[in-house]
Protein backbone atom coordinates (compact mmCIF):
# COMPACT_ATOMS: atom_id res chain seq x y z
CA UNK A 1 0.00 0.00 0.00
CA UNK A 2 2.83 2.37 0.87
CA UNK A 3 4.42 1.62 -2.49
CA UNK A 4 1.19 2.50 -4.30
CA UNK A 5 1.02 5.84 -2.51
CA UNK A 6 4.66 6.63 -3.19
CA UNK A 7 4.22 5.93 -6.89
CA UNK A 8 1.18 8.20 -7.23
CA UNK A 9 1.59 11.58 -8.90
CA UNK A 10 -0.58 14.55 -7.97
CA UNK A 11 -0.51 17.98 -6.29
CA UNK A 12 -3.44 17.49 -3.89
CA UNK A 13 -2.75 18.85 -0.34
CA UNK A 14 -3.97 16.79 2.61
CA UNK A 15 -4.27 18.59 5.97
CA UNK A 16 -2.95 16.56 8.89
CA UNK A 17 -3.78 17.93 12.33
CA UNK A 18 -1.22 16.97 14.92
CA UNK A 19 -0.01 18.38 18.22
CA UNK A 20 -1.65 20.21 21.10
CA UNK A 21 -1.96 23.51 19.23
CA UNK A 22 -3.54 22.00 16.08
CA UNK A 23 -0.80 23.11 13.73
CA UNK A 24 -1.75 22.37 10.11
CA UNK A 25 0.86 20.56 8.11
CA UNK A 26 0.19 20.53 4.39
CA UNK A 27 1.61 17.32 3.00
CA UNK A 28 1.98 16.99 -0.74
CA UNK A 29 0.77 13.52 -1.82
CA UNK A 30 1.14 12.52 -5.39
CA UNK A 31 -2.19 10.97 -6.34
CA UNK A 32 -2.93 11.73 -9.94
CA UNK A 33 -2.34 8.10 -10.80
CA UNK A 34 -5.16 6.89 -8.57
CA UNK A 35 -8.82 6.82 -9.45
CA UNK A 36 -11.30 8.94 -7.50
CA UNK A 37 -12.82 5.85 -5.86
CA UNK A 38 -9.41 4.54 -4.84
CA UNK A 39 -8.42 7.93 -3.40
CA UNK A 40 -11.57 7.98 -1.31
CA UNK A 41 -11.00 4.43 -0.12
CA UNK A 42 -7.40 5.07 0.79
CA UNK A 43 -7.82 8.41 2.61
CA UNK A 44 -8.11 7.05 6.15
CA UNK A 45 -5.22 4.63 5.70
CA UNK A 46 -3.03 7.42 4.35
CA UNK A 47 -3.81 9.72 7.27
CA UNK A 48 -2.93 7.03 9.79
CA UNK A 49 0.26 6.14 7.99
CA UNK A 50 1.53 9.71 7.49
CA UNK A 51 0.61 10.81 11.00
CA UNK A 52 2.65 7.95 12.36
CA UNK A 53 5.58 8.92 10.16
CA UNK A 54 5.61 12.51 11.47
CA UNK A 55 5.19 11.45 15.08
CA UNK A 56 8.21 9.24 14.64
CA UNK A 57 10.21 12.07 13.05
CA UNK A 58 9.34 14.73 15.64
CA UNK A 59 9.24 12.50 18.68
CA UNK A 60 6.20 14.33 20.09
CA UNK A 61 3.67 14.47 17.33
CA UNK A 62 3.95 18.30 17.37
CA UNK A 63 4.95 19.94 14.11
CA UNK A 64 6.64 23.37 13.99
CA UNK A 65 4.64 26.09 12.22
CA UNK A 66 6.08 27.59 9.08
CA UNK A 67 4.63 31.06 9.81
CA UNK A 68 5.80 33.48 12.48
CA UNK A 69 5.75 31.73 15.91
CA UNK A 70 2.71 31.91 18.15
CA UNK A 71 4.92 32.21 21.24
CA UNK A 72 6.53 35.64 20.91
CA UNK A 73 10.32 35.24 20.53
CA UNK A 74 12.20 37.43 22.99
CA UNK A 75 15.18 37.62 20.67
CA UNK A 76 15.23 38.21 16.96
CA UNK A 77 14.29 34.97 15.14
CA UNK A 78 16.44 33.76 12.28
CA UNK A 79 13.86 34.08 9.52
CA UNK A 80 12.72 36.58 6.88
CA UNK A 81 10.58 39.33 8.44
CA UNK A 82 8.73 42.44 7.37
CA UNK A 83 10.22 45.87 8.02
CA UNK A 84 7.83 46.34 10.95
CA UNK A 85 8.89 43.08 12.60
CA UNK A 86 12.55 43.85 11.96
CA UNK A 87 12.07 47.15 13.85
CA UNK A 88 10.43 45.26 16.69
CA UNK A 89 13.72 43.49 17.40
CA UNK A 90 16.31 45.98 16.17
CA UNK A 91 14.91 49.25 17.53
CA UNK A 92 13.15 48.47 20.81
CA UNK A 93 14.50 46.99 24.02
CA UNK A 94 11.81 44.28 24.07
CA UNK A 95 9.10 43.13 21.61
CA UNK A 96 6.25 44.11 23.98
CA UNK A 97 6.07 47.66 25.39
CA UNK A 98 4.75 46.23 28.66
CA UNK A 99 8.18 44.59 29.15
CA UNK A 100 10.16 47.62 27.96
CA UNK A 101 11.96 49.46 30.76
CA UNK A 102 11.92 52.57 28.57
CA UNK A 103 8.18 52.58 27.97
CA UNK A 104 5.64 54.16 30.29
CA UNK A 105 2.31 55.87 30.30
CA UNK A 106 1.99 58.97 32.49
CA UNK A 107 -0.45 59.93 35.24
CA UNK A 108 -0.96 63.47 36.54
CA UNK A 109 -1.86 64.97 39.91
CA UNK A 110 -2.70 68.57 40.79
CA UNK A 111 -0.23 70.05 43.26
CA UNK A 112 -1.29 71.40 46.61
CA UNK A 113 0.08 74.49 48.34
CA UNK A 114 0.54 76.89 45.41
CA UNK A 115 -1.78 79.87 44.91
CA UNK A 116 -2.70 81.31 41.50
CA UNK A 117 -4.70 84.39 42.54
CA UNK A 118 -8.01 82.82 41.55
CA UNK A 119 -6.69 82.11 38.07
CA UNK A 120 -6.88 85.73 36.91
CA UNK A 121 -3.66 85.41 34.88
CA UNK A 122 -1.48 87.62 37.07
CA UNK A 123 0.43 84.68 38.60
CA UNK A 124 2.03 81.97 36.50
CA UNK A 125 4.41 79.12 37.34
CA UNK A 126 6.03 77.04 34.63
CA UNK A 127 9.18 75.25 33.39
CA UNK A 128 10.14 73.29 36.53
CA UNK A 129 13.73 72.19 36.96
CA UNK A 130 14.79 68.68 37.82
CA UNK A 131 13.68 67.79 41.32
CA UNK A 132 16.53 67.09 43.74
CA UNK A 133 16.54 65.90 47.34
CA UNK A 134 18.66 67.79 49.84
CA UNK A 135 18.38 68.43 53.58
CA UNK A 136 15.68 65.76 53.94
CA UNK A 137 13.26 67.36 51.44
CA UNK A 138 12.63 67.86 47.73
CA UNK A 139 13.59 71.07 45.95
CA UNK A 140 12.38 72.48 42.64
CA UNK A 141 13.07 75.76 40.83
CA UNK A 142 10.75 77.26 38.23
CA UNK A 143 9.77 80.32 36.21
CA UNK A 144 7.35 82.59 38.07
CA UNK A 145 5.55 85.60 36.66
CA UNK A 146 3.65 87.89 39.06
CA UNK A 147 2.49 90.91 37.10
CA UNK A 148 -0.37 93.38 37.34
CA UNK A 149 -1.96 92.02 34.17
CA UNK A 150 -1.71 88.86 32.06
CA UNK A 151 0.48 88.84 28.91
CA UNK A 152 -0.54 91.42 26.30
CA UNK A 153 1.77 90.63 23.36
CA UNK A 154 5.07 92.22 22.40
CA UNK A 155 3.55 95.35 20.84
CA UNK A 156 1.69 96.20 24.05
CA UNK A 157 4.45 95.19 26.46
CA UNK A 158 6.13 97.73 28.72
CA UNK A 159 8.44 97.66 31.72
CA UNK A 160 5.52 96.31 33.77
CA UNK A 161 3.26 94.66 31.17
CA UNK A 162 4.48 91.24 29.97
CA UNK A 163 4.55 90.23 26.33
CA UNK A 164 4.35 86.48 26.95
CA UNK A 165 3.84 84.12 29.84
CA UNK A 166 7.62 83.94 30.36
CA UNK A 167 8.28 87.68 30.12
CA UNK A 168 9.09 89.80 33.24
CA UNK A 169 9.77 86.62 35.21
CA UNK A 170 12.05 85.55 38.03
CA UNK A 171 13.34 82.19 39.24
CA UNK A 172 11.51 80.99 42.37
CA UNK A 173 11.77 77.76 44.32
CA UNK A 174 9.64 75.50 46.50
CA UNK A 175 10.22 72.53 48.79
CA UNK A 176 8.18 69.45 49.65
CA UNK A 177 8.24 66.47 51.98
CA UNK A 178 6.22 64.16 49.71
CA UNK A 179 6.27 65.62 46.18
CA UNK A 180 2.54 66.37 46.25
CA UNK A 181 2.26 69.36 48.61
CA UNK A 182 4.74 72.17 48.00
CA UNK A 183 5.68 75.23 50.02
CA UNK A 184 6.94 78.19 48.07
CA UNK A 185 10.14 79.56 49.60
CA UNK A 186 10.64 82.74 47.60
CA UNK A 187 12.88 84.18 44.89
CA UNK A 188 16.06 82.32 44.08
CA UNK A 189 17.25 84.46 41.16
CA UNK A 190 15.81 87.93 40.52
CA UNK A 191 16.21 89.84 37.28
CA UNK A 192 19.61 91.55 37.28
CA UNK A 193 20.06 95.22 36.39
CA UNK A 194 20.71 96.27 32.78
CA UNK A 195 22.64 95.37 30.71
CA UNK A 196 23.29 91.96 32.30
CA UNK A 197 21.80 88.85 30.64
CA UNK A 198 18.29 88.37 31.99
CA UNK A 199 17.53 91.99 32.85
CA UNK A 200 14.23 91.69 30.99
CA UNK A 201 13.34 88.19 32.19
CA UNK A 202 14.96 85.07 33.63
CA UNK A 203 13.21 81.78 32.96
CA UNK A 204 13.35 78.03 32.40
CA UNK A 205 15.88 77.07 35.09
CA UNK A 206 17.59 73.81 35.80
CA UNK A 207 19.89 72.68 38.59
CA UNK A 208 23.39 71.19 38.80
CA UNK A 209 25.23 69.99 41.90
CA UNK A 210 28.98 69.95 41.33
CA UNK A 211 31.64 69.52 44.00
CA UNK A 212 29.29 70.51 46.85
CA UNK A 213 28.14 73.69 45.12
CA UNK A 214 24.87 74.36 43.33
CA UNK A 215 24.41 75.98 39.93
CA UNK A 216 21.24 77.23 38.30
CA UNK A 217 21.24 77.60 34.51
CA UNK A 218 18.47 79.63 32.89
CA UNK A 219 17.48 81.74 29.91
CA UNK A 220 18.50 85.40 30.16
CA UNK A 221 16.30 87.66 28.03
CA UNK A 222 17.65 91.02 26.87
CA UNK A 223 14.36 92.09 25.27
CA UNK A 224 10.68 91.32 25.57
CA UNK A 225 9.91 87.87 24.19
CA UNK A 226 8.29 88.20 20.78
CA UNK A 227 10.10 91.41 19.83
CA UNK A 228 12.14 89.58 17.20
CA UNK A 229 11.22 86.04 18.19
CA UNK A 230 12.24 84.29 21.39
CA UNK A 231 15.91 85.19 21.28
CA UNK A 232 18.16 84.75 24.31
CA UNK A 233 21.35 83.10 25.58
CA UNK A 234 21.92 81.00 28.71
CA UNK A 235 23.39 82.43 31.91
CA UNK A 236 23.85 81.05 35.43
CA UNK A 237 23.95 81.66 39.20
CA UNK A 238 25.69 79.66 41.93
CA UNK A 239 25.35 79.05 45.67
CA UNK A 240 26.73 76.96 48.52
CA UNK A 241 23.23 75.81 49.51
CA UNK A 242 20.06 74.99 47.56
CA UNK A 243 18.41 77.69 49.71
CA UNK A 244 20.88 80.30 48.45
CA UNK A 245 21.87 83.04 48.49
CA UNK A 246 22.53 82.86 44.77
CA UNK A 247 25.23 84.86 43.02
CA UNK A 248 24.66 85.69 39.37
CA UNK A 249 27.67 85.27 37.11
CA UNK A 250 26.26 88.08 34.90
CA UNK A 251 27.71 86.61 31.74
CA UNK A 252 26.64 84.39 28.90
CA UNK A 253 27.54 80.79 29.80
CA UNK A 254 26.33 79.00 26.67
CA UNK A 255 26.47 81.43 23.73
CA UNK A 256 24.27 81.38 20.67
CA UNK A 257 25.64 79.85 17.48
CA UNK A 258 27.36 81.77 14.72
CA UNK A 259 25.33 83.53 12.04
CA UNK A 260 23.55 81.02 9.84
CA UNK A 261 23.82 78.15 12.33
CA UNK A 262 20.77 76.35 13.73
CA UNK A 263 21.14 77.91 17.21
CA UNK A 264 22.14 81.39 16.10
CA UNK A 265 19.25 83.15 17.87
CA UNK A 266 18.42 81.17 20.98
CA UNK A 267 19.68 78.67 23.50
CA UNK A 268 16.69 77.49 25.53
CA UNK A 269 15.91 74.97 28.27
CA UNK A 270 19.43 74.32 29.63
CA UNK A 271 19.48 70.89 31.28
CA UNK A 272 22.70 69.75 33.01
CA UNK A 273 23.69 66.20 33.93
CA UNK A 274 27.01 64.83 35.12
CA UNK A 275 28.08 62.13 32.68
CA UNK A 276 31.45 60.45 32.26
CA UNK A 277 32.94 62.92 34.74
CA UNK A 278 31.93 65.98 32.72
CA UNK A 279 29.04 68.43 32.68
CA UNK A 280 26.69 67.53 29.85
CA UNK A 281 24.37 70.46 29.31
CA UNK A 282 21.57 69.69 26.86
CA UNK A 283 19.65 72.61 25.35
CA UNK A 284 16.91 73.39 22.86
CA UNK A 285 16.72 75.70 19.86
CA UNK A 286 14.05 76.39 17.25
CA UNK A 287 15.40 76.97 13.75
CA UNK A 288 14.04 77.78 10.32
CA UNK A 289 11.73 80.63 9.37
CA UNK A 290 8.28 80.31 10.90
CA UNK A 291 5.95 78.67 10.26
CA UNK A 292 8.35 76.25 8.50
CA UNK A 293 10.59 75.50 11.44
CA UNK A 294 11.88 72.66 13.60
CA UNK A 295 12.62 72.37 17.30
CA UNK A 296 15.66 70.30 18.18
CA UNK A 297 18.09 69.78 21.04
CA UNK A 298 21.85 69.90 21.25
CA UNK A 299 24.64 69.35 23.73
CA UNK A 300 27.40 71.49 25.23
CA UNK A 301 30.13 69.91 27.40
CA UNK A 302 32.36 71.47 30.05
CA UNK A 303 34.74 70.59 32.86
CA UNK A 304 33.74 73.67 34.83
CA UNK A 305 30.14 74.72 35.63
CA UNK A 306 30.70 78.24 34.30
CA UNK A 307 32.45 77.03 31.18
CA UNK A 308 33.85 77.22 28.72
CA UNK A 309 31.25 74.94 27.15
CA UNK A 310 32.06 73.21 23.89
CA UNK A 311 29.13 72.39 21.65
CA UNK A 312 29.07 68.87 20.27
CA UNK A 313 30.03 68.68 16.58
CA UNK A 314 27.02 66.46 15.81
CA UNK A 315 24.48 69.02 17.07
CA UNK A 316 21.53 68.93 16.90
CA UNK A 317 21.27 65.52 18.55
CA UNK A 318 17.47 65.35 18.26
CA UNK A 319 15.22 66.15 15.32
CA UNK A 320 12.03 66.53 17.39
CA UNK A 321 10.69 67.43 20.80
CA UNK A 322 10.30 70.72 22.61
CA UNK A 323 11.56 71.15 26.16
CA UNK A 324 14.49 69.08 27.45
CA UNK A 325 13.88 66.12 29.79
CA UNK A 326 16.71 63.62 30.19
CA UNK A 327 18.05 61.18 32.78
CA UNK A 328 20.87 58.65 33.20
CA UNK A 329 19.81 55.13 32.21
CA UNK A 330 22.15 52.16 32.42
CA UNK A 331 25.42 53.24 30.80
CA UNK A 332 23.83 56.01 28.71
CA UNK A 333 21.24 58.78 28.69
CA UNK A 334 17.48 58.56 28.02
CA UNK A 335 15.26 61.41 26.85
CA UNK A 336 11.52 62.10 26.66
CA UNK A 337 10.47 64.01 23.55
CA UNK A 338 7.08 65.72 23.46
CA UNK A 339 5.34 67.64 20.66
CA UNK A 340 7.09 69.03 17.55
CA UNK A 341 8.71 66.94 14.84
CA UNK A 342 8.42 63.50 13.26
CA UNK A 343 9.57 61.81 16.45
CA UNK A 344 7.28 63.60 18.89
CA UNK A 345 5.91 61.56 21.79
CA UNK A 346 8.84 59.18 21.89
CA UNK A 347 11.27 58.05 24.55
CA UNK A 348 14.80 57.77 23.18
CA UNK A 349 18.08 56.32 24.36
CA UNK A 350 21.75 56.87 23.60
CA UNK A 351 24.35 54.51 25.12
CA UNK A 352 26.92 57.29 24.57
CA UNK A 353 24.68 60.23 25.52
CA UNK A 354 24.89 61.52 21.94
CA UNK A 355 23.43 59.19 19.31
CA UNK A 356 19.80 58.78 20.32
CA UNK A 357 17.44 56.14 18.92
CA UNK A 358 13.72 55.65 19.56
CA UNK A 359 13.18 53.21 22.44
CA UNK A 360 9.39 53.52 22.66
CA UNK A 361 6.37 55.54 21.60
CA UNK A 362 4.08 56.94 24.29
CA UNK A 363 1.12 59.28 24.84
CA UNK A 364 0.64 62.36 27.01
CA UNK A 365 4.31 62.76 28.01
CA UNK A 366 5.08 65.55 30.50
CA UNK A 367 5.20 69.06 29.07
CA UNK A 368 8.42 70.73 30.22
CA UNK A 369 9.06 67.76 32.50
CA UNK A 370 11.37 68.18 35.47
CA UNK A 371 11.86 64.63 36.77
CA UNK A 372 13.19 63.58 40.13
CA UNK A 373 16.56 62.13 39.12
CA UNK A 374 18.33 60.79 42.21
CA UNK A 375 21.50 60.00 40.24
CA UNK A 376 21.54 63.04 37.94
CA UNK A 377 25.02 63.94 39.16
CA UNK A 378 26.27 60.55 40.41
CA UNK A 379 25.11 57.84 37.95
CA UNK A 380 28.67 56.71 37.11
CA UNK A 381 27.55 54.48 34.25
CA UNK A 382 24.65 52.84 36.12
CA UNK A 383 21.66 55.14 35.61
CA UNK A 384 18.53 53.86 37.35
CA UNK A 385 15.83 55.92 35.59
CA UNK A 386 12.90 57.93 36.94
CA UNK A 387 9.45 57.40 38.50
CA UNK A 388 8.01 60.91 39.01
CA UNK A 389 8.58 64.62 38.61
CA UNK A 390 6.86 67.94 37.89
CA UNK A 391 5.63 69.44 34.63
CA UNK A 392 3.45 72.35 33.57
CA UNK A 393 0.19 73.12 31.80
CA UNK A 394 0.22 76.35 29.81
CA UNK A 395 -3.50 76.66 29.07
CA UNK A 396 -4.88 76.99 32.60
CA UNK A 397 -6.67 80.29 31.92
CA UNK A 398 -8.77 81.79 29.18
CA UNK A 399 -7.55 83.96 26.32
CA UNK A 400 -7.63 86.98 28.62
CA UNK A 401 -6.30 85.25 31.77
CA UNK A 402 -3.47 83.23 30.25
CA UNK A 403 -1.17 81.59 32.79
CA UNK A 404 0.56 78.28 33.54
CA UNK A 405 0.36 75.87 36.46
CA UNK A 406 2.67 73.21 37.84
CA UNK A 407 1.57 69.57 38.18
CA UNK A 408 3.04 66.24 39.25
CA UNK A 409 3.51 63.32 36.87
CA UNK A 410 4.15 59.67 37.74
CA UNK A 411 5.56 56.97 35.48
CA UNK A 412 7.67 53.81 35.42
CA UNK A 413 10.90 54.51 33.58
CA UNK A 414 12.90 53.04 36.44
CA UNK A 415 14.99 49.90 36.69
CA UNK A 416 14.16 49.69 40.39
CA UNK A 417 10.36 49.49 40.29
CA UNK A 418 7.84 47.37 38.43
CA UNK A 419 4.44 49.03 38.13
CA UNK A 420 2.18 47.30 35.54
CA UNK A 421 -0.32 50.18 35.77
CA UNK A 422 2.26 52.50 34.23
CA UNK A 423 2.96 50.05 31.39
CA UNK A 424 -0.60 50.19 30.10
CA UNK A 425 -0.84 50.99 26.40
CA UNK A 426 -4.64 51.26 26.41
CA UNK A 427 -5.07 54.85 27.58
CA UNK A 428 -8.63 56.07 27.06
CA UNK A 429 -10.06 59.55 27.54
CA UNK A 430 -13.52 61.02 27.92
CA UNK A 431 -15.12 62.38 24.75
CA UNK A 432 -14.69 65.95 26.03
CA UNK A 433 -10.90 65.53 25.76
CA UNK A 434 -11.26 64.88 22.03
CA UNK A 435 -13.97 67.47 21.46
CA UNK A 436 -11.63 70.07 22.97
CA UNK A 437 -9.66 69.64 19.72
CA UNK A 438 -12.68 70.47 17.56
CA UNK A 439 -12.38 72.62 14.48
CA UNK A 440 -13.16 76.30 15.00
CA UNK A 441 -15.86 78.32 13.29
CA UNK A 442 -13.67 79.47 10.39
CA UNK A 443 -12.43 75.93 9.75
CA UNK A 444 -15.98 74.61 9.77
CA UNK A 445 -17.11 77.27 7.32
CA UNK A 446 -14.21 76.35 5.04
CA UNK A 447 -15.18 72.65 5.10
CA UNK A 448 -18.82 73.43 4.32
CA UNK A 449 -17.88 75.86 1.56
CA UNK A 450 -15.57 73.31 -0.03
CA UNK A 451 -18.26 70.63 0.10
CA UNK A 452 -20.80 72.99 -1.49
CA UNK A 453 -18.39 73.91 -4.30
CA UNK A 454 -17.71 70.23 -5.07
CA UNK A 455 -21.45 69.52 -5.09
CA UNK A 456 -22.10 72.37 -7.54
CA UNK A 457 -19.28 71.25 -9.82
CA UNK A 458 -20.77 67.74 -10.02
CA UNK A 459 -24.18 69.17 -10.88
Amino acid sequence: MAAQIAEAASSQLLPIVVGRHSHILKVKILMSGLSASFRSLMRNEMLVLLTGVFIALTGTGRVEAQGFPWDIPQTKPDRPMSAAMERLYSQYLTPRPEDNELFSSFKYTKLEGLDYHDGDGTISRRDPSKVIRENGKYYVWYTKRHTAVPPQGSKSSTETIPSTDWDLCEIWYATSQDGFTWEEQGIAVPRPPKPNPGWRSVSTPDILKWKDKYYLYYQGFLEASGTKGDHCPVTASYADSPDGPWTACNQVVVPNGDAGEWDQYSIHDPYPLVYQGKIYLYFKAAFGDRPEYLVAAGLAIADNPLGPFTKHPLNPLFNSGHETMLFPFKEGIAAVLIHNGNEANTIQYAPDGVNFEIASVTTLPPIAGGPYVPDAFTSDGDGRGIAWGLSHFTNAGTHTTQHSTLARFDCDLSLDIDDPRMKNTNVFHKPDVFYAQRINRKEREKVLRSAEEKSQSRD
